[in-house]
């Protein structure tokens, strides 16, 4: 069969290979491949800025955003033949951490954890895959065009998660969100808040394209200036910042409303320099009970509560973040974003 490798750690080495058909272990289902979500970290690792090939193995297939159809299931899995799935990403680590023996390995504390399509565990990039039916999540039939974009909903969903949970440390009754970052994880977090009830707001630096219209589609408020002052308008209870940039990182942390809470979930480059008044943010955080949470990856739990919410959603609204599908032979395109995209996906099938 073919799949999408890349040779980590040695840049433009990403290639379509002829690899021999998985087969099925005791307990995991065998899986046709419909389609791979293209994000940052798979650009990343195809530059050779990272990534971890199985033990015994120079190539890694890559790909953790999945999304398949069921060929052969376990009898008692509790699928069959048929069914929509997604593969969960992380794996706790052989010797459980605490948080890995409780099924919290999106919070591992030693980072022995692996990866599907990352870290020592080939991905689904490829037109079959096999995945643990512990770690298999049905999709609901409605979503075969844009089941696609559970993983980065799981994501989100540990951001709301942490966020709730912050909040019940006392009295939280929120009514705004701020989402700054209108890409797959933005617009996600903005259809989570929006599900929630609550007054959402999206920053982007896009003026044109897409982005305006699918935030205005959600019922969201779009804006384009700057963080700093856009946050000073809406005073919003909660920030989810996710593009990671360092000044816009800053702000959210210091423009939400009195006991406020930030999700950071956009990763910052590392190198650049921002000059900060430190001091003053630490006074407000202080006397305002503010906080900030860094949130990343997503457990079980987190994943089961991304299918629900993208059951929820209007299926025309979720197919408008994907704004390019290509072919398995043109990945080399998905791996340069362009101007106008949210969400890249290769078709496998």
């Amino acid at each position: 069969m073919r799949a999408l490798t890349v040779e980590p750690l040695k840049a433009d080495s990403a290639r379509i290979s002829d690899v021999p058909d998985p087969v099925p272990a005791a307990g995991e289902l065998l899986v046709q491949g419909l389609a791979l979500g293209v994000c940052g970290t798979d650009r990343e690792i195809a530059a050779g800025e990272y990534g971890w090939a199985p033990a015994g193995r120079d190539r890694l297939v890559l790909g953790h955003e999945s999304l398949g159809r069921v060929l052969t299931a376990p009898p008692e899995s509790g699928f069959s033949a048929g069914d929509l799935v997604v593969g969960v990403v992380r794996r706790p680590d052989p010797a459980p951490c605490g948080a890995c023996a409780h099924g919290e390995f999106d919070m591992c504390r030693n980072g022995e954890y692996a990866e599907r399509g990352i870290k020592q565990l080939d991905g689904f990039g490829s037109e079959l895959w096999t995945v643990e039916a512990d770690y298999a999540v049905a999709l609901d039939a409605r979503l075969a065009q844009t089941g696609i974009l559970l993983e980065p909903a799981s994501v989100v969903a540990k951001a709301w998660d942490q966020i709730e949970k912050v909040g019940r440390r006392s009295w939280f009754e929120p009514e705004r969100v701020l989402v700054s970052g209108a890409g797959p994880i933005g617009l996600l977090a903005a259809l989570l808040g929006v599900q929630r009830g609550l007054e959402v707001h999206v920053l982007d630096v896009a003026t044109d394209g897409p982005k305006p219209a699918v935030v205005d589609a959600l019922g969201a408020q779009y804006h384009t200036k700057q963080m700093g002052e856009v946050a000073a308008e809406v005073r919003p209870d909660i920030v989810i910042e996710a593009t990671g940039v360092p000044q816009v990182v800053f702000e959210a942390m210091t423009g939400n409303a009195a006991y406020g809470v930030v999700c950071l979930t956009g990763v910052s480059p590392v190198g650049r320099k921002i000059a900060v008044d430190v001091g003053s943010a630490n006074r407000e955080m202080v006397l305002e009970n503010d906080v900030v949470v860094g949130s990343v990856n997503a457990n079980l739990g987190h994943y089961a509560a991304a299918a629900t919410a993208l059951a929820k959603a209007d299926t025309d609204w979720l197919a408008s973040l994907i704004t390019r599908r290509l072919p398995l032979d043109r990945f080399a395109e998905t791996l340069e974003p362009g101007p106008d995209d949210i969400k890249v996906v290769l078709d496998l099938a």
